[in-house]
């Protein structure tokens, strides 16, 4: 169990932080860049929570959906904050699984069989529910890209699958944001050159 007494520790006003494993790195480092942005994708599905309807069933499931995700942006938050040591065993640290990833596959499979047909881009907008799981949904392809350069950069000290959840996540969330918009019938779609003379 995690406990937290103070809140403020001074380490980090010289531009450096700790990581998991004790290492003091610049906080510019791609590896703190990539569990902030993670972190950051967070907060972004914290607004899409607080859209939510309760009073209706899509706006319960997706609320339910988001605050399990948001528990596990916090495991792979912790996975990236914690270089793969050489000598790290199996379940040795928290990381990610490939069963989580496939858990968000079969909710993209399960929630886009029951979604109108597309047939253009969808522009992010419609309902304020959608309208949040669109930036939310860009803000994980963002750190996507963070964990992508930080896999590029580390590739040893890091495990892939928090790149592959991700990349599932934004999918997932652009179905969710189908769903919101009346199961897609509210989705905002693109006109290629219509605001062209």
């Amino acid at each position: 169990m995690v406990k937290l007494t103070k809140i403020y520790t001074k380490t980090g006003d010289g531009g450096r932080t700790m990581l998991g494993d004790g290492a003091l790195v610049p906080k510019t480092s791609v590896r703190v860049e990539a569990y902030g942005a993670v972190d950051e994708a967070n907060a972004s599905l914290g607004l899409a929570v607080g859209a939510c309807d309760q009073e209706s069933e899509p706006g319960r499931a997706i609320r339910f959906i988001l605050l399990t995700i948001q528990n596990e942006l916090f495991d792979l938050g912790a996975d990236l904050c914690v270089p793969i040591g050489k000598d790290e065993k199996p379940g040795e640290k928290l990381r990610i699984t490939a069963g989580q990833t496939e858990r968000i596959e079969k909710l993209i499979d399960e929630h886009n069989a029951g979604l109108g047909e597309l047939r253009s881009f969808v522009l992010p907008g419609g309902s304020p529910l959608a309208t949040r799981l669109h930036m939310a949904r860009t803000v994980v392809r963002r750190a996507e890209r963070r964990v992508a350069s930080l896999i590029d950069a580390e590739h040893k000290a890091t495990s892939p699958e928090p790149l592959i959840y991700l990349n599932r996540l934004s999918d997932l969330l652009f179905v969710l944001a189908r769903l919101a918009n009346d199961g897609g019938k509210g989705d905002v779609l693109w006109k290629p050159g219509a605001g062209r003379d």
